[in-house]
């Protein structure tokens, strides 16, 4: 009697092991490239990029939020859930559409930056790039970089990540860069080329 007990028992706990969703890092890939941050969120520094293709580990995601902790090449940070996709279920799938599928992840706030720094406060919210945008290629002149680089303007923090195609609210302002026919803006504290007729970012200075 003991002994079919101790069976079932062991069956049973094997069974609801079983049954428990694995969660094994998943392989992620980048839709474009993007940046890693220090933090989960537009304020935190880049400490990293990921190609265009690229792929990267993701750790886990925090709940209620777009922040993926990764892992690439060595390097940990986070990266923006909406341009990375992952197979999930057989099929590739955007992650930002699945988060609920990853382990869940916080943010701790390390010791020696606690009330040391004042966190940039968010302004607006970047529309997100459209899902079949093809992939902006420009090559703008030395000449452009160097003034965008050289003439620095007050910074615009905005929910989301700089990529690509992305849109400005037109809350911020462009400035114009002389002899081109783009404007410029420093977005999330990256200097970008836009397009002022669609204020669309057509060029990143990583």
């Amino acid at each position: 009697m003991q002994s079919g007990r101790t069976i079932f028992i062991a069956a049973f706990a094997a069974s609801t092991a079983m049954a428990v969703p694995a969660s094994a890092e998943t392989i992620a890939t980048a839709m474009t490239p993007l940046n890693i941050r220090s933090g989960p969120g537009p304020q935190f520094s880049i400490i990293g990029a990921i190609p265009n293709g690229g792929q990267t580990t993701i750790i886990g995601c925090i709940r209620d939020s777009l922040w993926c902790q990764v892992s690439y090449s060595g390097r940990q940070g986070w990266a923006y859930a909406e341009y990375l996709t992952a197979r999930l279920s057989g099929r590739s799938l955007a992650v930002a559409e699945r988060l609920t599928e990853f382990p869940t992840v916080t943010y701790q706030t390390p010791v020696e930056t606690v009330g040391s720094v004042t966190a940039p406060a968010i302004t607006g919210t970047l529309i997100a790039r459209p899902a079949t945008a093809q992939p902006i290629v420009i090559a703008p002149p030395s000449a452009v970089g160097t003034y965008v680089v050289n003439h620095p303007v007050a910074p615009v923090y905005l929910n989301g990540e700089v990529v690509e195609g992305v849109g400005l609210p037109e809350s911020v302002v462009l400035s114009p860069v002389p002899g081109s026919d783009y404007d410029y803006a420093y977005i999330n504290n990256v200097p970008v080329l836009v397009e002022p007729s669609t204020r669309r970012v057509q060029y990143i200075y990583r």
